[in-house]
């Protein structure tokens, strides 16, 4: 039963893994927007950032509709930035680790 929660998290995780994405995710916050407006804030094709939209909205992370032409997108639930910022967290905690470490090595090497 462990194993489709699991899938779950490997299918988040994974959109969330391309910086593209991230940004797009970052991009959007609490808005919703065209793919017209996503386009030009990015500066790559339109094809590349469709495929970046299509992969985070197959992993439940955005929400799609059309208007018309247009095809709008938003986060799909806002607890993904709660999500962000642990990850934040555990990547400042990282980097105050090898600051540390280094700290420690430049008073060794003196």
């Amino acid at each position: 039963m462990r194993q489709p929660v699991t899938d779950l998290r490997v299918k988040i995780l994974s959109a969330l893994s391309d910086p593209t994405r991230l940004e797009i995710v970052e991009f959007l916050g609490k808005e919703e927007r065209c793919v017209c407006e996503i386009v030009p804030a990015f500066g790559r094709s339109q094809s590349t950032i469709s495929k970046h939209l299509s992969i985070l909205h197959e992993a439940g992370i955005l929400a799609r509709r059309t208007d018309g032409k247009r095809t709008l997108y938003k986060m799909k639930n806002q607890n993904i930035f709660d999500l962000l910022k642990a990850v934040d967290s555990l990547a400042l905690d990282q980097i105050y680790e090898l600051k540390r470490a280094e700290k420690m090595l430049m008073d060794t090497v003196r």
